[in-house]
């Protein structure tokens, strides 16, 4: 196979990789920043998040960690033994990662009962559209697109902002010390997991991408690709923006309280 990629620098080093996935990570990288630095997450590390934004996000949030492992199970299906050096990384790959997947459903759960919010809130599923978009898109492309198109958009987008938005909110003890003691480190270990742990998969899903696409791809499967990586991060991106205008509802609604009180109080 002429066309082959095998890396042969550091993993996590985007100069290990052929320049038009060095080109992609550019050409993607100001979708991904609008995640990544979104004031929501800056909020949270310095827990100013309101309780009601909290288990809205949460809520939120919860179809994408449930099935996580359930995307990357379309993408098993989509590979043969043997059949391309790529298909048998992402077998290997998404094989060994579906239980991690499973555990981190666990977490999740966890996460969400430090603030309140019970399994029958998170099944339930009452948030508004914008914040059930991302779940949509993450089963559409997984069950719809390329194995290299969907681990792109999931394994490599989604995981990728994941790993850098949790060390954000990991960055102080600000919002693990809102938690009581003998909870805390229950209540963190989905961030904690994450802001340590995933921060090599965006780059073991890229290793696989460039495999399966090789050295040089067509120039059609490139444009798929920056489509469908930014897709994910706009998506991301419009579910951080619903949850500050619900925060800024909350703000508002408080204001107009407090404003209320203080003018009953000096009519007294």
């Amino acid at each position: 196979m002429i066309d082959a990629f095998t890396r042969t620098g550091p993993l996590m080093d985007a100069t290990s990789y052929p320049l038009w996935a060095q080109r992609l990570i550019q050409e993607c990288s100001a979708s991904k920043r609008r995640v990544v630095e979104h004031e929501f997450y800056q909020r949270l590390r310095d827990g100013l998040v309101s309780a009601r934004t909290m288990h809205q996000y949460l809520v939120g949030g919860w179809p994408v960690v449930e099935q996580f492992s359930v995307y990357m199970a379309h993408n098993l299906t989509k590979t043969r033994y043997a059949r391309h050096p790529g298909e048998d990384m992402a077998r290997r790959w998404l094989m060994r990662n579906i239980r991690v997947e499973l555990n981190h459903a666990d977490y999740w759960v966890h996460w969400c009962e430090a603030h309140g919010v019970s399994l029958d809130d998170l099944q339930a599923q009452d948030v508004p559209s914008e914040l059930q978009a991302l779940s949509d898109w993450c089963w559409h492309t997984c069950s719809q697109d390329s194995l290299v198109v969907a681990m792109a958009a999931t394994n490599y987008a989604i995981e990728g902002a994941v790993g850098e938005w949790s060390a954000v909110v990991c960055a102080t003890d600000t919002y693990a010390l809102g938690f009581p003691e003998e909870g805390r480190k229950r209540a963190m270990k989905w961030l904690k997991m994450h802001a340590q742990y995933d921060d090599a998969h965006p780059w073991e899903a890229l290793e696989i991408i460039c495999t399966l696409a090789g050295n040089s791809p067509g120039k059609g499967l490139q444009a798929e690709l920056k489509r469908a990586i930014c897709k994910s991060y706009d998506y991301m991106f419009l579910f951080l923006e619903r949850c500050m205008q619900l925060e800024q509802q909350e703000s508002h609604q408080g204001s107009r309280l407090r404003g209320a009180l203080a003018q009953g109080l000096t009519g007294r």
